[in-house]
Parts: C-alpha cells; sequence; structure tokens
C-alpha cells in the first residue's frame, strides 16, 4: 500500500541518517519531497503545503541531544502526516436513527457495490448490527445479482428488486428503508448506480435517492489508483451532496498515494474507510496515525494486535505477540508466526504492518503465499535445536536444510537475513514491552500520541 510513495520519502530520510540537519540540506530534502508527493499523484497545493510545513516544522525545531537528522525528519514527516489526513469526525455518524441509513455514492468501476457487503460486514463483526443491504444500482448490468451474491456469501439479507418496468432506485430505496424500519435492522447500507463520468443525470438520481431514503451518512467510494480523477470526482460530488467522508478502494494495487493524501484538503471531507484488499473483511476504518506510520515504514503495530486478536484467543495472541516483539524470536517462533498469519489473511499486507518491513532487502514486494509455503518448508528440514538457536546454522548445516526443503542454498541464506533484520526491529521496540503489561496496556502505550515506534521520548508535535 502507498510502496511509492514510501519509497519516495525513505529516500530523503536516508540523506539525513547519522548527521544533523543544516538549512541547505532541508531545502534540498524538501524538494525531493515535493517531487515524490507530485509523482505520486498529490495535488499540487497540498504537496507545496506540506513541504512548506515540514520544512518549517524542522528549520524552527531547537536541535534535540542524541536524535538524528534522520529522526527528526521523520518525527516532522509524521507530524505533518497526521496533520493533513486527521478528522476528529467518527467514521460513523454520531447519534443517528433508527435504523441507520448510510448511502454510497460514486462513479462505475470504484467498489461501490464491494464496499456496501464490507461495509456490512465490517459493522456486524465489530458493532454487532443487524444490517440490511439494498441494491438500488440498477444502471450497471449484474449489479442487483452481485450484491445478492455478496449477501448470501456472507451471510447478509438483500433488499433487491429485479429491473424492469415499476422499478426504479427512487421506489427501491423507499421500500428498503420501509422493510429495515419495520424488520427492525440496525443499519440500511444503500448501493446506488454510478457512471462512466460525473453527469447530470447521475447527480439527479442519487438525490433522489437520498431525499426518499433521508441517509444519516453519505459515503463517496473512490478508486485510490485513479489518482487525481478520483479528486476531481470527490470535488464535483462533494457540490451537490452533503458528505460525511469518503472510502478509497483498492489501496492495495498499485496506488501512489496521491488520492490518499488530497482528497481529504481538496474536499474537506475526511476519509472514513479504507478498502485493502478482495476479501470480504478487508476493510479498515481509516486512521491518520497509523497510515502515517505505514508509509514511513514505522508500521502499524496497533492494527497488527487486532489482527492477531481476530486469529487467536485472547491470552495467547498477547504471549505471542510479546514474544515477537521482544527481539527473542527464534526459527521456531518464526514458523508458530507464519502459521498464525495464514489465519489473519494476506502475507504481504500483514507483514507490512510491522515496523522496518519496508527495508527487508526487498523482500516484501515479492512475497506471496508459496514463497511462504517455501520458507516454512527451510524451517521444518531444520533440527529442533536450529529451530531454537539459528546461530548455529553455518555452512554445512544450510547445505542440509536446502536440500530438504528442495531449495538452493541462497534461499536459506535471505530468509536467515530476513530473519536477523526482522529480529532487530522487532528488539528496537522491547521498552514498550517492559513490565509484564497486559494487553489492553499495551494498545494504550503503542496509540500514545507522544511516541513514534522505535524511538522512545522522541517528540512528533
Amino acid at each position: 500500500m502507498l510502496e511509492q510513495l514510501q519509497k519516495s520519502l525513505q529516500k530523503v530520510v536516508d540523506r539525513f541518517r547519522g548527521g544533523q540537519l543544516t538549512e541547505a540540506d532541508v531545502q534540498e530534502g524538501m524538494r525531493e519531497v515535493r517531487r515524490a508527493l507530485l509523482e505520486a499523484d498529490v495535488n499540487v497545493q497540498v504537496a507545496k503545503e506540506f513541504t512548506q510545513k515540514v520544512g518549517e516544522r524542522l528549520l524552527a525545531s531547537d536541535r534535540l541531544k542524541g536524535v538524528t537528522g534522520a529522526q527528526q525528519v521523520i518525527g516532522a514527516f509524521h507530524a505533518e502526516l497526521v496533520g493533513l489526513m486527521k478528522s476528529d469526525q467518527p467514521s460513523l455518524p454520531k447519534n443517528p436513527r433508527h435504523p441507520m441509513v448510510l448511502l454510497l455514492a460514486g462513479l462505475q468501476g470504484a467498489g461501490k457495490t464491494t464496499t456496501a457487503a464490507k461495509l456490512g460486514l465490517w459493522m456486524r463483526k465489530r458493532q454487532n448490527r443487524r444490517v440490511l443491504l439494498a441494491a438500488c444500482d440498477l444502471q450497471r448490468p449484474g449489479a442487483v445479482d452481485q450484491l445478492r451474491q455478496l449477501g448470501l456469501k456472507l451471510d447478509l439479507p438483500v433488499h433487491a428488486e429485479d429491473p424492469g418496468p415499476g422499478v426504479d432506485p427512487v421506489g427501491v430505496a423507499k421500500r428498503a428503508r420501509a422493510r429495515a424500519e419495520s424488520e427492525r435492522f440496525d443499519a440500511l447500507i444503500i448501493d446506488s448506480a454510478g457512471r462512466l463520468h460525473v453527469d447530470a443525470g447521475l447527480m439527479d438520481e442519487i438525490a433522489a435517492v437520498a431525499a426518499v431514503a433521508r441517509p444519516d451518512a453519505t459515503y463517496l467510494v473512490l478508486d485510490a489508483m485513479t489518482g487525481q480523477d478520483a479528486v476531481e470526482s470527490a470535488r464535483a460530488f462533494s457540490a451537490r451532496l452533503e458528505l460525511h467522508g469518503l472510502v478509497l478502494t483498492k489501496m492495495d494495487g498499485d496506488a501512489r498515494g496521491g488520492a490518499a493524501l488530497s482528497a481529504r484538503t481538496v474536499t474537506g471531507k475526511p476519509v472514513s474507510f479504507l478498502g485493502v484488499g478482495e476479501k470480504p473483511d478487508d476493510l479498515e476504518e481509516f486512521d491518520a496515525e497509523r497510515l502515517a506510520s505505514r508509509i514511513l515504514d514505522l508500521g502499524d503495530v496497533v492494527g497488527l494486535v487486532e489482527k492477531a486478536q481476530e486469529a487467536l484467543q485472547e491470552e495467547q495472541s498477547v504471549v505471542d505477540y510479546q514474544r515477537l516483539m521482544s527481539g527473542k524470536l527464534t526459527m521456531q517462533d518464526l514458523l508458530d508466526q507464519f502459521r498464525t498469519l495464514q489465519k489473519m489473511g494476506s502475507f504481504q499486507k500483514v507483514l507490512g504492518m510491522m515496523p522496518g518491513m519496508g527495508r527487508m532487502s526487498g523482500l516484501l514486494g515479492q512475497v506471496d503465499d508459496k514463497q511462504f509455503r517455501r520458507m516454512e518448508a527451510i524451517i521444518l528440514s531444520m533440527t529442533t535445536a536450529e529451530r531454537l538457536h539459528p546461530e548455529i546454522l553455518d555452512g554445512g548445516r544450510r547445505k542440509r536444510i536446502a536440500g530438504g526443503a528442495g531449495v538452493e542454498v541462497a534461499d536459506v541464506n535471505r530468509l536467515y537475513k530476513s530473519f536477523q533484520e526482522m529480529q532487530k526491529q522487532m528488539k528496537s521496540m522491547s521498552s514498550l514491552f517492559s513490565g509484564g503489561r497486559s494487553k489492553k496496556r499495551l494498545l494504550k502505550d503503542l496509540e500514545q500520541r507522544g511516541r513514534l515506534p522505535g524511538m522512545p521520548g522522541f517528540p512528533t508535535a
């Protein structure tokens, strides 16, 4: 997610490693940042204002003893990225009527129908709400059947009517709301029609649907891969509809990051949710601080804990996570983590939430399930002693392990090097886990606004 922007900003940070900041360094670095933002399809004005604020923060800040230029740059980037994207408005509307009515709008192909099903599943799993989906997209062939199939797969009720005489989006929306009220659903999510481009007919139809559905919140669904086109669409929709927030889809694809950073500023509407994959549960509530940390390759340790909690029983997830982050990782632990990760979704997505994974010799960008099965085979070819004490893996042992796993010795070496790098990154965070903290305390510490993971005591604001 946002890999191009992450790499570009990392290059700028690397300029300042091991040294202190000078005014010339800051000015040159900000020129590179502005160039990186524009290449990532960030709005020109947004890029200009962002780099100006970061530069002013760096030049005006007091030089902190024991803090390198790179750490100051990361702190400034993190603070300004959060400031750029953050909003105090909750993702779901406060004090809604019953049922809560949510309307999804957007262009054709942005992912509204899939998002409707994902949001319904998210609300059921996270908030224990009974959700009814409404198929009001009668424009796109197959849209009604698609929502029906998604509802059937996810066990979510769908109000759907086959297109034909007397069936129109306004009528479907009106009847769907009446059903949600009579059957006492907690929420109604309406999937509306889109077009290839913004036009008057589309806007009139959505406005009419909104008039009868009386939504508590209207979300604009944007394809993050379309860059500035998504921002222009947002500007047009926000001029006609009272938007509550934005949903950025396809953030797991070749998204350059421009929409994520620009939409909030250009439209004045916050990002509420992110679509981060094709699976039904690949929807995340937007968190500016956590996304900023991902962009800066600081990981998303809070999100990692949440996913682990879903995959494991509560007590075991805390024990495993503390062991993982303590820097005392063994190959056996790594094997156990691989098997846990299989329950948590895409390996690439979950690993991307770990601090420093963006720098692991390009491993993250090449990871897929087949490669993890190969890594699993390598570890299974080790003896118990080798798994618990990987430091004893000399040349002869690695050759034997490679033969047993059916891989090259270079593959064993690559896994061991990656293991060492990850162990080093995890060890840098060990101070967060001192004192036998409970899961609740651990999460609170990780979310503490005044610290960056791996940099205890370094201010971000």
